[in-house]
């Protein structure tokens, strides 16, 4: 007992609470992959932090489910974790979010943070915000934001259907589209708008069918996981020869079941840079990735620079304590590998960030996706500036 406990002191655990079983399960598997790699590539094989302490990545299946998730909360806080990486479902985050705010103010002495890397809901840096929840990804606003630049400058995109999963996520990309698409494109007409159970339908047929008749040039979804891969299994049996504009129309299988129907028609927005991957020190973490794991794709650029982020927080805390975290933190400024300059802005823990729009082809591709000869190649950039949107977060901090 007492060396387990000697061995807990030096490491520092972050849970990841995320699917790993169920119809998203290869999405939180990847995202599992890629943050163990990426804790073991770029912290645990350069030393640690405060003078030799490992990052442990420890995972828990929350099955996509709001309240496994907070029964794995449980079972994470129960094992002194103090540190919660998830980022799968807003609905989820949106639960996450507000039990660890609950759970800090009861136990001021066993504080946990929330590092948010994929869930996107806006409310989560506005009107949900919490002092102990960080997004390291854009949020639905400032990636719709650099998607409608895109459809803005499409002379050719006159009807858009909008069509996505029926919780918060989905809710705000329609939301987003329609005031977006307003004020840059008033004279697009929407032939559409549709929400749909998440991770429940297997056969999209029938709503490809339906936007197919409704004449739309583009389509805007936020579908992601097994609801993306069938949505564009649906639309290429279909034959719609329309563009899709989306949040997650990459990798897990979804790159490979689009193939070359999809060529210069389905456009994916995110923070990465795949193609090119512009630095040599980006290009290399790609390469170091697919040597530990051939076959398997990178899917989330913006882990490595939460976990460096993370890292520097620690060492500039100088210590692991979640309040001295949280507080180096805020308005932290970092360079990714790629060359992008990020900074956590703190009135509301948004990171702000560029923003990339890239387009699926096989064309000048070196890092494809699903071992299809497909990929994804940056056509536009948003830079940070023009992405750090307002915020109605009104914070309340904690005593030290």
């Amino acid at each position: 007992l007492m060396a387990t406990s000697a061995m807990a002191e030096d490491t520092i655990k972050i849970a990841f609470i995320d699917p790993l079983s169920g119809p998203f399960a290869s999405t939180g598997s990847n995202g599992l992959r890629e943050w163990e790699f990426a804790v073991e590539d770029l912290v645990n094989s350069r030393g640690g932090l405060l003078g030799g302490k490992k990052i442990e990545i420890i995972a828990f299946d929350n099955k996509i489910s709001p309240k496994e998730t907070l029964i794995q909360l449980k079972n994470a806080i129960g094992q002194g974790i103090q540190y919660v990486a998830q980022g799968n479902s807003s609905g989820v985050a949106n639960a996450l979010t507000s039990a660890i705010k609950k759970h800090n103010k009861r136990n001021p002495d066993k504080r946990v943070i929330h590092l948010n890397y994929a869930a996107v809901d806006p409310a989560l840096t506005n009107d949900k915000c919490s002092f102990w929840h960080f997004r390291f990804d854009a949020n639905v606003d400032m990636k719709m934001n650099a998607i409608t630049d895109t459809i803005a400058a499409r002379k050719d995109v006159k009807k858009v259907y909008i069509i996505g999963q029926d919780y918060s996520f989905g809710k705000a990309v329609s939301a987003a589209a329609k005031r977006f698409l307003k004020a840059k494109r008033p004279d697009i007409e929407i032939v559409g708008d549709e929400l749909h159970p998440i991770g429940k339908v297997k056969d999209f047929t029938p709503y490809v069918t339906k936007i197919k008749a409704a004449g739309a040039d583009a389509i805007i979804t936020g579908n992601w996981g097994g609801d993306m891969l069938n949505l564009a299994k649906a639309a290429t049996s279909v034959g719609l020869d329309s563009s899709f504009f989306t949040y997650y129309a990459a990798g897990a299988g979804i790159t490979a079941a689009l193939g070359p129907v999809a060529k210069d028609k389905v456009f994916n927005v995110s923070e990465g840079h795949f193609n090119p991957t512009v630095t040599a020190v980006w290009d290399d973490y790609f390469t170091r990735f697919n040597a530990k794991h051939p076959g398997k794709d990178i899917t989330y650029g913006r882990i490595p620079y939460t976990v460096r982020m993370f890292a520097k927080a620690v060492s500039k805390a100088g210590s692991a304590k979640p309040i001295d975290v949280a507080m180096a933190l805020e308005g932290m400024e970092l360079t990714t590998l790629a060359g992008d300059k990020i900074k956590m802005r703190a009135e509301d823990h948004q990171l702000i960030m560029p923003i990339q729009v890239s387009v699926h082809t096989d064309e000048r591709i070196k890092w494809e996706f699903d071992n299809s000869g497909w990929g994804h190649r940056t056509i536009s950039s948003t830079p940070a500036e023009s992405n750090a949107l307002p915020t109605t977060c009104k914070m309340k901090r904690p005593k030290a």
